[in-house]
């Protein structure tokens, strides 16, 4: 029978989507007394509740996706930009997720603590911590409301409770003494960027809050810092220090020259260089200045091989690398540069930025390569005698960017602090229950607010700790990967990290393997770092050496002087960054080498993760574009 026969529509639609002001057996007699217009309304009415169905089905799926970024997993490296857009898996925009997920975390401290006294999870069993805390904040923040049907049974679940969620914001407001939600989004961006800065300080900023300049490299494989100065920097005035650069007033044309790094200039933070034909033409490159530092600290020479970037996208310290390399040939420059980088989106980016760059006849792209899957005994890999390994990191220490989310996550339902919490405020209420209406909107006990506090902090703590074990036992295993190429002489280490567990403690836990002392792998000590990095003042973290070597030590503060350490928001203008080198020799077991291998090996362990399915995917700043 053809589907369209009354008969089976009738079957059809009242299999799921009759409601209750048409039930089957109204729809029959309609049917069978021939009164059509009856029918016909049944029909219609099935029809519109089966698109909503859909329609539903398709818009949940933007707060089930958005969930999953929300998450902390083994998987996650790079920003929450790389990491949305290039989300193959997901069916709804892009652009939404990233600004659903963005928003949300921004504001999960305060709807957590909404979701939380509202109990809402505990009378709504259907709902998920990260769910509830992405319909809550559309239904609160959002000017469009939540992206579902008012039937949906989600939507349904959050709604109803509304009075109860908006009281709660309201007590939030009143507790930070604001009186409308554009206030408060202004207070926690203030909290939020402790270390963010004014575009035009009126005195000398704290330490934290100095402006983060225009930093630009000048490509010496296309031009030279002279011409560029004569020409697209002609109207800039040379200052003798970077604080006139950091303190300059929106508009100033104030041009910087390097005191560490050659060929690298800093402008004020306002200037737009994207639509210059210098920045078209690969002649400048806009590169963080610490994101110099490791092809600076290999000192590449055409005498000591080849050199590896193991990951190598985008391609700043790819083609400064190159860079240096050219300007130290005197001849035709025979020595390759080979850059691997296993995601494919990625090497498109890296190759096109080489190209950009002039530097396609000296570096080899190698797409989709895993660094980890390279034999070191077999060509070309056993002629490499330099690498730079800048693997994928938590990106905390990035200026302006989003890699590392920190998202405070509503209690679930069935946690006892949860209840305890619930039956404090029962307490609390039943305490209050006289005092006049203004006095009942005022904030729970001083004591409640305490325990409440420190149950976000450790869940955030435990959730960034799994993260950062989990990056940190992959940047090992890369590390000791490197260790294992036969001709290389000298490895850089860097990561965009403030966090010492993936800073000194690998560089440690490196040090104190097997492969350090069977390969001769010491750290380049200080003395012996190139002119301009020997000179910078900002070292490794003493008290993380300390803890890593399980005792105060000389040697200790030897790996501490080794390592350089770059912080934001400082007079010194750079991102977060973290570099050491390392170097082979005969003596790496000596105790004044810095050979850590008579040590406990117990920081950090080359373990049997799937480190592999980490990206690596180094986050530099700016890359191909002016963000």
């Amino acid at each position: 029978m053809h589907l369209l026969d009354p008969g089976n529509l009738l079957h059809f639609f009242s299999l799921e989507y009759a409601e209750v002001n048409h039930p089957k057996e109204l729809a029959t007699q309609e049917l069978i007394r021939g009164n059509v217009i009856g029918f016909c309304d049944f029909v219609e009415c099935c029809l519109n509740a089966f698109m909503r169905d859909q329609a539903g089905a398709v818009t949940m799926s933007l707060y089930y996706e958005a969930a999953q970024f929300l998450l902390p997993t083994q998987a996650q490296s790079g920003s929450l930009k790389s990491r949305v857009f290039g989300s193959k898996a997901v069916k709804s925009a892009p652009k939404q997720i990233f600004a659903l997920v963005a928003e949300a975390s921004k504001w999960s401290g305060v709807l957590s603590e909404v979701i939380d006294k509202s109990q809402l999870l505990r009378q709504e069993r259907k709902l998920s911590p990260s769910i509830a805390l992405l319909l809550v904040h559309d239904l609160l923040l959002s000017k469009s409301g939540i992206a579902v049907p008012a039937s949906h049974p989600l939507r349904v679940a959050v709604t109803r409770h509304k009075a109860r969620l908006s009281a709660e914001l309201t007590k939030i407001r009143i507790k930070k003494l604001v009186t409308s939600n554009d206030e408060l989004r202004s207070v926690l961006r203030s909290t939020d960027d402790s270390q963010a800065v004014s575009q035009e300080p009126t005195s000398t900023p704290a330490d934290g809050q100095w402006p983060h300049p225009r930093w630009v490299r000048v490509n010496t494989l296309k031009t030279t810092l002279e011409d560029q100065i004569q020409t697209s920097f002609v109207d800039f005035e040379p200052v003798p220090s970077l604080r006139e650069v950091l303190l300059a007033k929106p508009g100033s044309k104030f041009l910087y020259l390097d005191e560490h790094i050659p060929d690298l200039i800093a402008l004020p933070a306002d200037t737009k260089l994207v639509t210059t034909a210098a920045y078209r033409n690969g002649l400048i490159i806009l590169q963080d200045k610490a994101s110099c530092f490791p092809a600076a600290l290999l000192e590449p020479a055409p005498e000591h091989g080849d050199y590896l970037d193991a990951c190598a996208a985008p391609g700043n310290k790819t083609t400064h690398l190159a860079a240096i390399l050219q300007s130290r040939c005197k001849d035709a420059c025979k020595t390759r540069v080979w850059a691997c980088e296993r995601d494919e989106n990625r090497a498109d980016t890296l190759t096109k930025m080489i190209s950009r760059a002039g530097c396609q006849d000296s570096v080899t792209v190698k797409a989709g390569q895993d660094f980890l899957l390279l034999d070191p005994e077999k060509a070309p890999w056993k002629d490499v005698g330099s690498l730079l390994l800048d693997p994928s990191c938590s990106g905390s220490g990035m200026v302006g960017r989003d890699s590392m989310l920190v998202v405070t996550f509503p209690a679930d339902r069935d946690n006892r602090s949860t209840q305890s919490r619930s039956r404090k405020r029962k307490r609390g209420r039943q305490a209050e229950r006289k005092p006049s209406a203004a006095v009942a909107i005022e904030i729970a006990p001083q004591e409640e607010e305490e325990e409440e506090e420190q149950t976000d902090a450790v869940t955030s703590s435990r959730l960034l700790g799994v993260r950062l074990e989990a990056l940190s036992a992959f940047q090992l295993r890369l590390l000791l990967h490197a260790f294992q190429f036969p001709g290389a002489s000298r490895i850089s280490y860097s990561t965009c990290s403030i966090y010492g567990r993936e800073n000194e403690q690998v560089v440690i836990a490196a040090l104190q393997s097997t492969a350090a002392s069977e390969f001769g792998w010491r750290l380049l000590r200080r003395g012996e770092q190139v002119g301009g990095l020997k000179s910078w003042p900002v070292r490794g973290d003493i008290n993380v050496c300390n803890g890593a070597m399980g005792s105060t030590s000389a040697q200790a503060r030897q790996v501490a002087e080794a390592c350089m350490r770059c912080r934001a928001g400082t007079e010194h203008g750079t991102q977060g960054f973290f570099v050491a080198a390392f170097v082979r020799d005969s003596n790496a077991n000596s105790a004044s080498s810095m050979g850590l291998s008579h040590y406990p090996k117990e920081p950090l362990a080359a373990r049997g993760d799937e480190g592999h399915s980490f990206r690596a995917s180094s986050e530099e700043w700016g890359g191909l574009s002016d963000g």
